[in-house]
């Protein structure tokens, strides 16, 4: 068996490859490091077979949807899995082909209901249902104290006591457990009674996970995530510098430098001679404001994101000679550029 571990933060990936066959598994697979597992599966001469997620993440977001239409490879999770872009749902006790070697799922719901545990020859990968020292937590959608307690204590630990235990989600840099080490000395698996698990858990008061809504919307639905969205804005519009903004207004050009922040932001300094339209406003009223289509267009914001999107938006909306200024009015103030401050138009 191939095996590699791939960390990104406190989140764990793993690929599982069949060296006489060169088929893989990759295994929730985080979205920051789609070119590494690549080249992983390329320096082994693997090819994946399987992109895998243990459960709905809410505290990553999931690379299985890109990979697969980048790769061919089928997006795989358990059947109570709300995701519609899943090729292949399985059930408890299913088994994925990966050469020789043979994946088999063992349905854990509790941290979240499509929770599941894969296991291979000697190991276990545990998602989010045991952690190395803890449990997955309960207290987001659709987890369930009770339904965990029976999944570790009617499931994952009755395996056998030597199975090394590989969890989605490790913080102190330590690469594997045991089933026997998590019985012996995590702290939460000593509540045996289910009333007292129950308890410990519902009573944890943990913080939210960074971008929860989020990493949920987009996990569940195969949405886009918001650095998706304007990283594929980015790729589809041009960009005026600032500098090259000041220059034009010095030597009086005719473009229009559209500003779409709201107005208390526009009042409070802006551009000199810059149109305010409101990013929320912008389709409903481009066509009274924006009459030539051909003009050239500047479009600006506070940070540069805001602006990015209206551009994409105009530029779609058949506005060819809309760019983004590279920057945003925070980077034009700090630069000592001019500003004209109140409603100028």
């Amino acid at each position: 068996m191939i095996f590699e571990s791939v960390s990104s933060g406190g989140c764990r990936s793993y690929l599982v490859g069949c060296e006489d066959t060169c088929a893989a598994a990759l295994i929730d697979p985080e979205l920051s490091q789609i070119d590494r597992y690549k080249a992983l599966a390329a320096r082994h001469g693997l090819r994946f077979r399987y992109l895998v997620d243990t459960h709905t993440h809410a505290d990553h977001f999931s690379a299985t949807r890109q990979l697969a239409s980048q790769l061919g490879a089928p997006v795989v999770m358990h059947r109570a899995s709300p995701a519609p872009f899943v090729d292949l749902r399985l059930e408890g006790g299913d088994l994925l082909v990966i050469g020789r070697l043979r994946l088999q799922a063992l349905y854990t719901p509790g941290h979240t209901n499509d929770s599941m545990c894969l296991c291979v020859e000697d190991r276990v990968f545990t998602g989010d249902t045991l952690l190395i020292g803890a449990t997955g937590r309960t207290d987001l959608p659709s987890g369930d104290a009770g339904a965990l307690y029976e999944s570790l204590f009617d499931g994952v630990l009755k395996l056998a006591p030597e199975l090394k235990i590989f969890p989605a989600h490790e913080y102190k840099g330590r690469t594997h457990s045991t089933i026997a080490q998590e019985l012996a000395e995590n702290p939460r698996l000593q509540k045996t009674e289910r009333g007292a698990f129950i308890d410990m858990m519902q009573s944890l008061n943990l913080t939210m996970p960074t971008h929860v809504t989020e990493a949920l919307r987009t996990n569940m639905s195969g949405g886009k995530t918001v650095a998706q969205m304007l990283s594929d804005a980015a790729a589809s519009v041009p960009f005026m510098s600032m500098a090259q903004l000041k220059a034009n207004i010095e030597n009086g050009r005719d473009d229009v430098v559209l500003d779409v922040r709201e107005r208390d932001a526009y009042d409070s300094g802006h551009v000199p001679g810059a149109f305010h339209l409101p990013r929320g406003q912008l389709e409903l009223r481009v066509n009274e404001e924006l009459k030539d289509p051909t003009r050239r267009i500047v479009v600006c914001c506070e940070f540069g994101r805001i602006s990015t999107l209206a551009t994409a938006t105009l530029r779609s909306m058949g506005y060819s000679g809309a760019v983004a200024l590279d920057g945003g009015i925070k980077a034009w103030r700090e630069a000592g550029y001019p500003l004209t401050i109140g409603e100028e138009r």
